[in-house]
């Protein structure tokens, strides 16, 4: 995932991603749960655990911001035609 050097870091620049990864996938989750990334996740809910599928390493939930949950799944859920809409955020 991004590298970051702080719990307060912001994106230094925004590319989108070309081609399906796990780090792709994840991120994908987190953006449909309103969240940049895993880091920025953690910062909203203040040091929240995020729950992993063991086997895979996939986010397993997530509390959006209203503080209803996303379930997902072990599989992938991130669709060849949806990986171009993923953010992929570069820190300093």
């Amino acid at each position: 995932m991004s590298c970051a050097t702080d719990n307060n870091s912001r994106p230094k620049s925004m590319s989108r991603a070309r081609e399906w990864t796990t780090e792709v996938e994840n991120l994908f989750r987190f953006q449909q749960a309103g969240y940049r990334d895993e880091l920025e996740y953690i910062q909203v809910k203040q040091g929240a655990l995020i729950d992993k599928w063991p086997d895979t390493g996939y986010v397993k939930k997530l509390q959006r911001r209203d503080n209803t949950f996303y379930y997902y799944s072990k599989r992938r859920e991130c669709q060849d035609c949806d990986v171009h809409k993923v953010k992929v955020y570069m820190y300093k």
